[in-house]
């Protein structure tokens, strides 16, 4: 037997379709299940900025596992001990925050591989991945499955986008309109036009590389302009900001002393 296929890394090679995605922040295994039956193609279960360690990651990964839906996470930081454990928990797609040059994004790569193709440490028997070895060929086949976004958030990354590409085993790359807004002196801004400049060119670039571009954006507009121009995967919203929007809305009704939440043109989250 081997590892599973990984739908959502031929999904993006095959760019036939945009993969469509939520954040998941609320680090709770319940909610979840409830939004991996909602119908998008994948989730990210967020480990930098959420409050998730590998036990809240590993009950999401539980919750999410009887529906048709690709988890992804992302860690605090992309390092190989983080990668590794998160990989042992049954993780096949990674997405590595604040990745600056080519040879950090290729030690992402590597973490990702079991030798000698990569570093990652063989432990197996004590992983969920493999079914705790009941998955005869696990080992042998799971480096082939294994899918590596890399997140660009900073002018060092995007400057340093053509090294990134060229790095055997990068998947994808995805643009972090928070980040990089802010560390171009808009910050809480990612409309901006100098903004959006950096992000339309680095689209195109990643698209004419053969790679999958990506992006988190909850502007419904701004998210179809940037599947037109030929992003493969996109974070449509956030549980936390669809949970915070419903409920405050809903109070708004009922309570004058309540403000009904307006979304900002170009808001990430």
């Amino acid at each position: 037997m081997s590892a599973p296929i990984n739908t959502f890394k031929q999904a993006i090679q095959s760019g036939n379709q945009a993969q469509i995605g939520l954040w998941l922040g609320l680090a709770n295994a319940y909610t979840a299940q409830l939004c991996a039956g909602a119908g998008f193609d994948w989730l990210l279960i967020d480990a930098e900025h959420a409050p998730n360690d590998l036990q809240t990651i590993l009950g999401q990964l539980q919750g999410m596992s009887a529906f048709p839906v690709t988890p992804i996470v992302r860690p605090a930081w992309p390092d190989a001990v983080r990668i590794k454990q998160i990989l042992d928990l049954g993780a096949q797609t990674v997405l590595a925050p604040m990745v600056e040059s080519g040879a950090q994004a290729a030690e992402v790569v590597a973490a990702t591989r079991y030798p000698p193709a990569g570093i990652r440490g063989v432990g197996s028997a004590l992983a969920r991945a493999s079914e705790f070895n009941r998955t005869a060929d696990y080992l042998k086949t799971a480096n082939d499955q294994m899918c590596v976004l890399i997140q660009i958030e900073t002018p060092q990354g995007v400057a340093a986008l053509d090294d990134i590409l060229a790095v055997e085993g990068v998947d994808g790359v995805f643009i972090g309109p928070s980040d990089l807004s802010a560390s171009m002196g808009h910050i809480g801004n990612p409309a901006h036009p100098d903004v959006q400049a950096v992000i339309e060119a680095s689209l195109a670039k990643i698209v004419a590389a053969g790679k999958a571009p990506g992006i988190l954006i909850a502007d419904k507009t701004l998210a179809k302009r940037y599947i037109e121009q030929g992003a493969l995967f996109v974070g449509v919203g956030t549980d936390t900001g669809l949970l915070m929007k419903a409920t405050t809305d809903l109070a708004a009704e009922f309570k004058s002393s309540v403000n009904a939440i307006k979304q900002e043109k170009g808001s990430v989250y």
